[in-house]
């Protein structure tokens, strides 16, 4: 059987599925991905890959009683084998209290997240795209290491209440550190794409040989509150810990920098400037998300902050239903709209201050502040009069997203990122923010 199915043959085969079960309520789950990678190391390719993966999930319920079983064959026996397993587990399971029914039939909107240049992407493609990169070693004595993957996916979904859903996509993802010579000057770029034609691995390997050069002289300067210029790939991994924590249920149990003394919350109220919107949309072009949540829920393009009040939190089915609420799940995109700045002209206009091209090592300090401490990494930069004056030796940051958008002074051109640290997707800007705190020096290139 191929491991991309089509809508049709997805459909046919959850029907079969479903066809054998004798539960109360049954959903599940079918995906399947082909994937292939390339890694680099010391100028030359180390290791280079595919992968082909499909899995059934049957989630079999009797009343609040749940069991779940999974397989990877698909043959008759082997799907009513792993029905009547999941059955025999709910059996034998406890009540779950928090136990909801399954979804009747959805609408969903149209996302188109599958692209044929990715889905046919060869091994050969992806060495060239590696042999371009390398090429720009040699001339300035430059040692590379990357790693570059694509995937070709899809998911769907059926369950005995006439809910189906499907939804195919390509995603490619391609990272890159380069360092001088002694090991004293390093540079990084990353970049996410669902077509792989949108991905110059030249032109992005410039950019990490340009950083690597140029922080090859780092310098120490002391640790305190600067002017930072954020380019979006340092900006995500702290974004991501806001966009992480916008769940209602945390926020009303009082456990959540959207908590209120007295079990209130703080939607409505205005937490960070008002130039930050945050909202998500699956049918956004350059970040084109699935239209349907895990438990089947239509994703619908839902604005979490707008001009920097809080609108909207995430609603599980169960929380939502306890509190009168309307469900919302959360997001399979994220996008903060931007300005019109770009990196050059925020350099330009800072008297004094850092431009980061790297934040990594992030780890929650506290979470009803967000705050958060970390690292900055290859490529840290001083500037002065609206120049880059020198690069910097590292520094360990205490920051939180939520102070940090509340000292925000110009929001740069929104571009899609990955997240050094979850190797999520979002379409964010770069940021310039005023006081931003740094709290020691580190040694690490």
């Amino acid at each position: 059987m191929a491991i991309i199915l089509t809508e049709a043959e997805a459909k046919t085969l959850l029907q079969k599925v479903l066809s054998y079960s004798k539960a109360d309520e049954c959903e599940a789950n079918l995906s399947g991905d082909v994937s292939g990678n390339i890694r680099y190391a010391r100028n030359a390719v180390s290791t280079s890959g595919s992968r082909a993966n499909q899995n059934l999930v049957v989630q079999s319920a009797f009343g609040k009683k749940v069991g779940v079983a999974t397989i990877d064959e698909f043959d008759d026996a082997s799907l009513e084998k792993v029905v009547r397993r999941a059955e025999e587990l709910a059996r034998l399971a406890p009540e779950n209290p928090e136990h909801m029914p399954v979804l009747g039939p959805q609408t969903y909107l149209k996302s188109n997240g599958s692209f044929q240049s990715t889905a046919n992407l060869s091994a050969d493609a992806r060495a060239d795209a590696v042999a371009k990169s390398l090429a720009l070693m040699g001339p300035q004595n430059l040692t590379a290491a990357g790693f570059m993957e694509d995937v070709h996916a899809y998911r769907a979904m059926m369950n005995s209440k006439g809910l189906f859903a499907y939804y195919p996509f390509t995603n490619v993802n391609f990272s890159l550190t380069v360092r001088t010579a002694d090991g004293k000057g390093s540079g990084y770029v990353t970049r996410g794409y669902s077509d792989v034609n949108k991905l110059d691995t030249a032109s992005l390997t410039r950019i990490a040989a340009q950083k690597a050069v140029a922080s090859a002289s780092a310098v120490a300067l002391e640790p305190g509150k600067y002017t930072v210029i954020l380019e979006a790939t340092a900006a995500a991994v702290l974004m991501e810990q806001l966009f992480f924590n916008m769940d209602a249920r945390s926020a009303d149990e009082g456990r959540s920098f959207l908590s209120k003394p007295g079990g209130k919350t703080k939607l409505g109220e205005k937490i960070v400037d008002p130039r930050v919107t945050i909202y998500s949309d699956p049918t956004n072009a350059e970040l084109p998300g699935s239209p349907w949540s895990g438990d089947g829920q239509a994703q619908e393009r839902v604005t979490w902050i707008d001009k920097g009040v809080v609108r909207n939190m995430a609603y599980s089915r169960y929380w939502a239903q306890k509190q009168g609420k309307k469900p919302v799940p959360f997001p399979s995109n994220v996008i903060m709209a931007g300005g019109t700045a770009s990196l050059e002209d925020m350099i330009k206009s800072t008297q004094r201050g850092i431009l980061v091209t790297k934040l990594w090592y992030i780890r929650e300090v506290d979470p009803q502040t967000l705050l958060n401490t970390g690292l900055t990494r290859d490529g840290t930069f001083y500037i002065e009069n609206g120049k880059i004056k020198h690069a910097v030796k590292n520094f360990r940051f205490n920051e939180s997203p939520v102070i940090m958008l509340n000292n925000l002074e110009t929001l740069g051109k929104p571009e899609r990122v990955v997240s050094t640290e979850s190797d999520s997707n979002y379409l964010l800007p770069a940021m310039k923010i005023r006081e931003f705190t740094f709290s020691s020096l580190s040694e690490a290139v």
